[in-house]
């Protein structure tokens, strides 16, 4: 079984369209939170993720801040801005489908969280010290995580600190050991490279491929700009920062 894994998509229809063209078939997609957030196109990337096979989504905080579950007080300025305007724009058919996801799920034997399996909604995965106290945290081998908007591997060593892996496209993962994996964000990438992000598991084989795909974000700029989105929004699409 083929299962595409995202994050991050952060209302960025163009980008998710290009993902879902360059994967090609698969069985199954779980999408690890932010849906939302920064983007112009909130409701289009909702409606084509409802489309996709045996959807599993997760909520980030961006989905959750927008629908009102927790308040703005911790978003820098900018990003507070962009989710009161997402406010305005989410349909009703979007909201129902935010307010039916969960922080945290095992699927497959996979734990699926948006932030870290101890703190699914806030707590970044940036370094090995705080993987290695998230292995504590999980009782599956694997837990996927979004968050950081960068694609990279964290594999358990009992006798000292996790392993770094930052994988680049074409890279594939197969491991015995406990480990978590980020498959970066297909929306708004954030590790210098203006590239859609994702990752492909094949179940049977248990291997986890990288992928980046190009696609045109100066209409994105165009639109989030049009909306009186912060600007920075747009310019960062472009280096991937």
């Amino acid at each position: 079984m083929r299962t595409l894994v995202i994050s991050d998509i952060h209302s960025n229809a163009d980008a998710l369209e290009a993902v879902l063209a360059d994967a090609g078939s698969f069985d199954r997609a779980w999408c690890l939170g932010d849906v939302i957030g920064y983007g112009p196109d909130p409701n289009e990337c909702i409606q084509m993720l409802e489309d996709l096979p045996d959807l599993v989504c997760i909520l980030g905080n961006h989905d959750a801040a927008a629908m009102g579950f927790i308040d703005t007080e911790s978003f820098n300025r900018e990003a507070s801005a962009a989710v009161h305007i997402q406010e305005r724009l989410l349909t009703e058919a979007s909201r129902e489908f935010l307010e039916s996801l969960e922080v945290l799920r095992v699927e497959a034997g996979v734990t699926l969280a948006h932030g870290s399996p101890r703190n699914p909604i806030w707590e970044y995965i940036l370094s090995a010290k705080t993987a290695k106290e998230n292995f504590l945290a999980f009782e599956t081998q694997v837990c996927l995580v979004g968050h950081s908007h960068i694609p990279v591997i964290f594999a358990d060593d009992q006798l000292k600190q996790p392993e770094v892996l930052l994988p680049a496209s074409g890279d594939m993962w197969r491991s015995e050991k406990q480990f978590i994996l980020n498959p970066g964000s297909v929306g708004q990438p954030r590790d210098r490279s203006p590239l859609a992000s994702y990752v492909i598991w094949d179940d049977l084989e248990d291997i986890w491929s990288f992928h980046r795909v190009v696609y045109d974000y100066r209409p994105v700029q165009e639109r989030i700009l049009a909306l009186g989105l912060p600007p920075r929004h747009a310019y960062r699409l472009a280096e991937g920062i």
